[in-house]
């Protein structure tokens, strides 16, 4: 789908031939004299439209008015959340419609700025999206332009850009969380990961089985020995910054078909477990996102992909491996996988000297518990980088909480036989598994996103979210102007809570 950000007066507006307009109102309305001006105010009038978020009116080629069809779209209070939730409906009403080219208009909004102009693309973006690489008929992508109509290029181009190169990156996270396991192996995602090494500014490196066994990456070798498919370490650089300046490194689990093991799920609702590598698809989509937006700053990328498999050579409960950090860790869960692949990550990532490392996972259940599907579950002794990551998920709407990691959490972490178990039980969960990767990463400026409930949608609207790639991107877009060096005040430090 194609965008285009336009500055359009009241009347070459109406006079813009099209298959739909979306006029987004919000606040009060100033009286003009043409026909969709008139048009807003007789509805607002008669009460037979509110400028609500998410409400809608229609009309079909109204006098006037070159388009075809016209969506009157309530934007409430103007914020880019409000944009983002009128867009939306708007773009799912024209769903089952012919219209392949759309004007939308947000003439009419108050304030319209870069955060406007990237919530209303992204609102598009995310309600045309359609999957289909398994589908022996694909439903036809009848949408094909989107122009966006604005009264200042000035003021709304920024945000349009990043929209659009943002809405690239959701795409590529998408895609490759909603394929199924089949189509989406490790050696595939490596293969993803190689295409996108062709886009400026990217480099990829690919590890299989006998590099990473020369690493010694005993826990992530210990995952993968259950299955047929052969493991990957995936490395993705992109060098827009100064060679001396040091990366933020961005870890992302690639489970790409969790059964749990020996410890095997329940066979109800396991076919979601494809979307056990929602984290490293968040990866994948911010490098492309990276490739289109180019920003001035160096960023790794880390991809342990692999399947968990109950095979005759799969680990066992009450096995002792060997991390690459030479911490050895007992077994006591097989579905616990996650964290065994991340922790050898972790160690790996130290080699970069990074300005900052942030892990993503869907690791635990226990934080779809916590914060249901709302907000993905932040941890960070640092006090700054939680700062900044809790800041960017407000700006790109993509929210996030902190939680706590008080030391007393790693009680339950202690082993008779290995340094660490690698389960503590169900109370504090997901703070368990986050103390767990916090052994690896003690010299690192380490945070870690728990996605479990925000990376995918289950019922009807089954399917990947793409999330986090908002607030990874809006991040590393705010380190663009942010010293490498670490401030004082960002020591390590035990919190117990803290409000976002």
């Amino acid at each position: 789908m194609d965008f285009e950000l336009k500055t359009l007066t009241p009347a070459r507006i109406c006079a813009e031939k099209c298959d739909a307009l979306i006029v987004l109102v919000a606040g009060e309305m100033n009286a003009g004299t043409d026909a969709v001006s008139k048009m807003v105010t007789l509805a607002l009038k008669a009460g037979d439209f509110e400028n609500k978020a998410g409400k809608l009116l229609s009309a079909y080629r109204p006098e006037g008015v070159a388009a075809t069809r016209v969506l009157l779209a309530g934007a409430g209070d103007g914020s880019a959340k409000s944009i983002r939730t009128a867009v939306h409906a708007a773009m799912v009403a024209l769903k089952n419609t012919n219209a392949r080219r759309v004007l939308l208009s947000l003439c009419a909004l108050p304030q319209a700025g870069q955060e406007t102009a990237r919530a209303a693309v992204l609102a598009c973006a995310d309600a045309a999206y359609l999957y289909s690489t398994t589908k022996s008929k694909p439903a036809e992508q009848k949408l094909r332009q989107v122009l966006v109509a604005v009264s200042s290029l000035a003021a709304s181009r920024a945000g349009f850009e990043k929209g659009v190169g943002l809405a690239s990156g959701l795409a590529l996270a998408k895609e490759w969380a909603n394929r199924p396991a089949n189509h989406a192996t490790p050696t595939m995602l490596a293969q993803a990961a190689r295409d996108l090494g062709k886009l400026p500014g990217i480099k990829v490196e690919v590890l299989g089985p006998k590099e990473v066994a020369k690493l010694g990456m005993g826990s992530f070798m210990a995952v993968a020995q259950g299955s047929e498919e052969p493991l990957r370490f995936i490395v993705l650089r992109y060098d827009g910054g100064a060679k001396t300046e040091a990366p933020v490194v961005l870890i992302g689990k690639g489970i790409t078909f969790d059964t749990g093991g020996i410890s095997i799920k329940p066979a109800a609702e396991m076919d979601e477990m494809k979307y056990d590598m929602g984290g490293a698809a968040s990866v994948l989509g911010t490098f492309r996102a990276l490739a289109e937006l180019q920003p001035a700053l160096n960023v790794v990328g880390l991809i342990p992909a692999c399947e968990n498999m109950p095979d005759g050579r799969a680990i066992k409960p009450g096995d002792v491996v060997t991390s690459m950090s030479g911490q050895t860790i007992e077994i006591l869960n097989t579905d616990a996988e996650g964290r065994l692949i991340l922790c050898d990550a972790l160690t790996y990532a130290a080699r970069f000297k990074p300005r900052s490392v942030v892990d993503i996972a869907t690791l635990t259940g226990a934080c779809v518990i916590a914060l249901g599907a709302v907000r993905s579950g932040l941890f960070s002794a640092r006090d700054d980088l939680a700062q900044a990551l809790s800041s960017a998920g407000e700006k790109s709407l993509d929210l996030c909480w902190r939680m706590p990691l008080d030391d007393e959490y790693a009680e339950g972490l202690k082993s008779n036989f290995a340094d660490m178990g690698n389960v503590a039980g169900r109370a504090g969960g997901a703070i368990t598994a986050a103390k767990f990767l916090q052994k690896f990463a003690t010299e690192l400026p380490w945070a870690h996103l728990d996605i479990a409930g925000t990376a995918w949608k289950s019922g009807v609207a089954k399917g990947s979210t793409g999330r986090p790639v908002p607030l990874l991107l809006q991040y590393l877009l705010d380190q663009v102007d942010v010293p490498a060096e670490a401030p004082p005040s960002a020591k390590p430090t035990a919190r117990r809570a803290a409000k976002t």
